[in-house]
């Protein structure tokens, strides 16, 4: 398991490399990035300069913030447009997505998935896999914009109800309506982690 003890100084941000449909998608993804950057973190994400994932870096950085975007090579001129890399804070760009992938994770002490694709699924649920094999506790929120992801957690409710999530106490993820509630409720599920872990030390040393 990794050390998710430090304080979240960064957060990573899954979402569609496209607008979508509804426009209050885009709006949430540069609330979410405005409210990234004034509360000091960093934001982590796929790099790409397009879409939500633009929205949300444009958000970070028109309010001061810093932004690493990690991208693999053959997704830059899908993704992004080099010239708008060249905004960011720091650009890693990667051989393929599995290097992308870990170096996102590596990179992050919390996660964010905003509407998106299948893609953005694949990403989160990867973290939400590892979280319920004992890898990490690092908090997972799923900004449920309009309700995009209803369907989601109603299908994780069937997996569970049908006994196919072991040890689901390991997998549950935040699920937020308002982006202002997502930063608060990050840090908020952190300090509860780490004071839990506390607790723990302190029986286990009186032994």
């Amino acid at each position: 398991m990794t050390d998710d003890s430090a304080p979240i100084q960064s957060i990573c941000v899954y979402c569609g490399s496209r607008p979508g449909r509804d426009p209050s998608y885009i709006a949430a993804a540069r609330e979410l990035g405005k409210a990234i950057a004034e509360s000091g973190l960093r934001l982590v994400y796929g790099g790409g300069t397009k879409g939500i994932m633009g929205a949300v870096a444009s958000g970070v950085l028109s309010h001061g913030g810093q932004v690493t975007g990690i991208i693999p090579e053959f997704l830059v001129d899908m993704e992004a447009t080099r010239h708008s890399l060249g905004q960011l804070d720091e650009l890693i760009i990667t051989p393929d997505m599995h290097t992308r992938k870990h170096r996102m994770f590596e990179r992050s002490d919390a996660f964010v998935a905003l509407p998106g694709g299948i893609g953005t699924l694949e990403e989160i649920v990867e973290i939400m896999t590892w979280a319920q094999l004992g890898q990490h506790e690092k908090p997972m929120v799923f900004a449920n914009i309009n309700g995009f992801w209803n369907p989601m957690m109603e299908l994780i409710r069937h997996m569970t109800e049908a006994g196919f999530v072991h040890t689901a106490h390991r997998v549950q993820p935040l699920v937020i309506d308002a982006v202002s509630d997502i930063v608060p409720a990050i840090r908020k599920h952190a300090a509860e982690s780490r004071g839990s872990r506390s607790g723990e030390d302190a029986v286990i040393s009186k032994l």
